[in-house]
């Protein structure tokens, strides 16, 4: 179980985190395929594990419409609803398939602020097996500059394990 993740016990050096926390939320989903199970679970488990995480969710394709984004599974306070394409630091991850690692979201072009303590931001497409895009996975911080590639390699190392 998720013993470690829930007595906050992981080591201090971020990448060693990184890599004990995809342990436990590969030993926690063991099984599950429900996919609303696997992003609330990993929103949950990294929103727990890392004090610079402010908000941390999903924005899944939005079958019923093109090229939009409907907020999923999260945990902080309101997200956004609904994200174009494009449109923000989630639309730009979506429409290039790219992480977007942002130290300064006030400096971001068409940055959409959902949460005005929002100071930095880092966008993570999340591919299914055969290359589909389902979402993207968003992590904000009230610190300027908190993420780094570090935090880009756990992210997404976790979520191909976790989607792909």
């Amino acid at each position: 179980m998720a013993e470690a993740f829930n007595d906050k016990t992981l080591t201090a050096d971020k990448s060693a985190r990184y890599a004990e926390v995809a342990e436990e939320i590969a030993s926690v989903l063991d099984g599950e395929t429900n996919l609303t199970a696997r992003m609330a679970t990993v929103a949950s488990m990294l929103a727990s594990s890392f004090d610079h995480y402010f908000w941390t969710g999903f924005y899944v394709v939005d079958p019923l419409k093109e090229r939009e984004l409907v907020v999923g599974p999260y945990q902080g306070t309101l997200g956004c609803l609904r994200i174009a394409f494009g449109r923000g630091v989630c639309g730009a991850a979506a429409q290039t398939g790219q992480t977007q690692l942002v130290e300064d979201v006030h400096a971001f072009p068409g940055h959409i602020a959902c949460d005005s303590r929002s100071r930095s931001e880092i966008v993570a497409p999340v591919f299914d097996a055969s290359g589909k895009l389902l979402a993207v996975f968003d992590v904000d911080s009230d610190q300027p500059a908190a993420f780094d590639a570090v935090d880009q390699q756990g992210i997404e190392t976790i979520l191909k394990a976790t989607f792909g």
